[in-house]
């Protein structure tokens, strides 16, 4: 049989019984918000959704974006887009900066004794501003002829950042940037290149809401039943839909072509109940 990148997996899983820290990454916060369901499938069951193909151009993107700013960082001076932007700061020089970044291995932790838990976060930059304050920068390339606006996901990355900055007791400010490479298609012929209008797109973020998530998050981890489909604020999660839908045209399939007889269920159980511990 082929590789089945689905089977669930038995390393990385979160354990009850174990006393050992366990570390969730920035992404598995945004994950529990999106859908708590899809969460504890990940965390508990190692039931991910399906991975997305990689963007290797938004990858380029930020590589390069590293190395310029990296070499402001160096020279302890003021990059042209911060001096076109009336910002008055330099790339932060810190020995921990390529720990930062490391996003799979490293990032900026912080661990929350309450829960047990290790926070942490890759992130794409930090900027020095003359007062000490320090405000998190990310990298985001896109192309789109439409304004460019900021996703929820996306102020909740670097609210995230900002956040574990302060825990690990760095003046943050509560102003984040985001660095915005916008491709242009509107050259007469590619050329073998990609050009980009580069903005810089300030926004205050807010973490007050971080501990209270941090908290359902462990909640959510200890409990022995899968959560109900759906988000967090109460939306509907396609993956969870998908499954589901799935999941009953199988079922049906099996049962209609005798290859399986029916799940022995009481009359108070419902179909999805009865598929929680297999399919879902």
């Amino acid at each position: 049989m082929g590789y089945n990148p689905y089977k669930p997996r038995a390393r990385g899983l979160f354990d009850p019984n174990h006393t050992e820290p366990y570390r969730l990454s920035r992404s598995k916060i945004d994950l529990f918000i999106e859908c708590p369901r899809c969460f504890y499938l990940d965390q508990r069951l190692g039931l991910p959704r399906p991975s997305m193909p990689g963007f290797t151009l938004n990858n380029a993107v930020d590589e390069l974006l590293k190395k310029e700013f990296d070499i402001h960082r160096k020279d302890i001076s003021t990059h042209p887009l911060m001096k076109a932007y009336g910002i008055n700061a330099v790339p932060f020089a810190h020995k921990e900066m390529e720990t930062w970044r490391d996003a799979l291995r490293h990032g900026i932790q912080y661990y929350d004794k309450k829960n047990n838990i290790i926070l942490r976060g890759g992130i794409d930059d930090v900027w020095e501003a003359s007062d000490g304050k320090l405000h998190i920068v990310d990298y985001k390339a896109t192309s789109k002829k439409s304004e460019i606006t900021l996703s929820d996901g996306y102020k909740r990355q670097v609210e995230i950042y900002q956040w574990l900055f302060k825990q690990n007791g760095f003046p943050v400010s509560d102003t984040a940037y985001f660095v915005y490479a916008n491709g242009k298609t509107d050259n007469k012929a590619f050329d073998a290149k990609l050009e980009f209008d580069v903005c810089v797109m300030p926004y205050t973020g807010s973490n007050d809401w971080i501990p209270e998530v941090i908290d359902h998050m462990y909640q959510c981890l200890i409990g022995e039943s899968v959560p109900g489909k759906g988000t967090s604020s109460g939306n509907v999660c396609e993956h969870c839909d998908y499954r589901e839908t799935v999941g009953k045209a199988l079922y049906s399939l099996h049962v209609q072509g005798g290859k399986s007889e029916k799940p022995k269920t009481s009359k108070k159980e419902t179909y999805e109940e009865a598929q929680t511990s297999t399919l879902f």
